[in-house]
């Protein structure tokens, strides 16, 4: 298999930017009126990487800015509710794309109610509680309106920028 420099690049790029874009969402502070809710920016360019690159890539960048975002901004804990959403939401985006029958925005919004929904297992086994699974319905809301506004800039952005070059 032949490693694509211009490809690398591009996957360089597309992880320093969710990196960045999970780091300027937690200067936000959404918090103040129900603890736990994001924007969720950073899937702005894994929801690019998979409609412009592939399932493969977009894995890729996801795991590269969940480990990076842990190891600089986070913990163990910031690492573990990460990688909890981001399995159930990119394993969902990807079945979901590949069927064909979604719009950019629908994929999303899935992928962000998906996202809080791993975080909220992971909340029940550290909080060894079930009684979190309560918080689930907040959550949703603000991951269908998370999920809507990124698949919108997630929609402009496959349009808009070309890859072709970076193949």
């Amino acid at each position: 298999m032949k490693i694509n420099p211009k490809s690398v690049a591009l996957l360089g790029i597309c992880s320093a930017l969710a990196m960045v874009l999970s780091y300027l969402e937690s200067l936000i502070p959404l918090s103040f009126a129900v603890p736990g809710i994001k924007l969720g920016l950073a899937n702005i360019a894994i929801v690019f990487v998979l409609y412009k690159l592939g399932a493969k890539e977009a894995v890729i960048v996801s795991l590269v800015r969940i480990v990076w975002v842990a190891i600089l901004f986070g913990n163990a804990l910031t690492l573990a509710y990460s990688a909890a959403g981001a399995v159930l939401s990119l394993t969902a985006m990807i079945l979901l794309k590949r069927t064909e029958r979604f719009s950019t925005v629908g994929v999303s919004v899935i992928g962000g109610i998906l996202h809080n929904t791993g975080q909220i297992l992971v909340a029940m086994l550290v909080m060894e509680t079930a009684q979190i699974v309560y918080y689930l319905p907040v959550l949703c809301i603000s991951g269908i309106a998370a999920g809507v506004a990124v698949g919108l800039v997630s929609a402009i952005l496959i349009k808009r920028v070309p890859v072709d070059k970076f193949k």
